[in-house]
């Protein structure tokens, strides 16, 4: 089930494309089955008090390990949460829910033993701040998890992922191409642990370069 916290940041003007149509691309596109294998990897670590920032419409509570029972999710699109209500219902995981972004966190310091970001990091607009403040909520020691799609090793392709981004931001909801995850989240002061890089299979190189690691306070 999902207890909702009052919405708080969000910009009441936003669009018709990002409240209504955008939550059903997220899913079509987010729901792929290549995709499960992936999450699953990147969850597995997560225990303890987890937060989950761009928490969407809950498409990893079923690939979270079963000693996770409660996630604190934080997603600042009001339309995702008819759809993670349902997941949340289905899995078993108490979820609060909190519409805001990650880039003004309402929770004291060293709150979470792990915080988690699936397909996140590329579309907060001020993602140095978002960062700090996963940093903040961390306990000392915790673990931020991440997976995200971003900037390809490949001259060529990275080019036209930065040719690309004005018209993909747009499309989709402020995402872009061209961030590199890795030296965003090092460059944050996380220490890297672990990454894995890859092109994901069957996928267009511009937008399926990945970033699969974690990274400790």
């Amino acid at each position: 089930m999902i207890s909702e916290a009052p919405a708080q940041g969000y910009d009441a003007a936003m669009g018709v494309y990002s409240r209504h149509v955008f939550p059903w691309v997220l899913e079509a596109v987010m729901a792929q089955r290549v995709l499960h294998r992936l999450r699953e990897e990147a969850l597995e670590p997560a225990h303890g008090q987890v937060l989950e920032i761009g928490f969407g419409t809950g498409l990893n509570l079923p690939h979270y390990p079963g000693r996770v029972h409660r996630i604190t999710g934080v997603d600042s699109n009001p339309g995702v949460l008819r759809r993670a209500r349902r997941r949340a219902a289905a899995s078993g995981i108490e979820v609060e829910h909190h519409g805001l972004s990650a880039e003004a966190l309402p929770f004291p310091d060293a709150s979470f033993d792990t915080v988690v970001s699936t397909f996140t990091l590329c579309s907060i607009p001020d993602l140095g701040r978002a960062l700090a403040e996963v940093r903040r909520v961390l306990r000392p020691g915790g673990e931020f998890l991440f997976l995200e799609h971003g900037l390809a090793p490949e001259p060529a392709v990275a080019a036209w992922q930065r040719r690309l981004n004005p018209l993909w931001m747009k499309v989709g909801d402020g995402c872009h191409l061209d961030r590199d995850a890795t030296a965003e989240v090092s460059g944050a002061g996380f220490a890297i642990e672990r990454v894995r890089s890859f092109y994901l299979p069957k996928s267009l190189k511009f937008a399926g370069y990945m970033y699969l690691g974690a990274a400790r306070r």
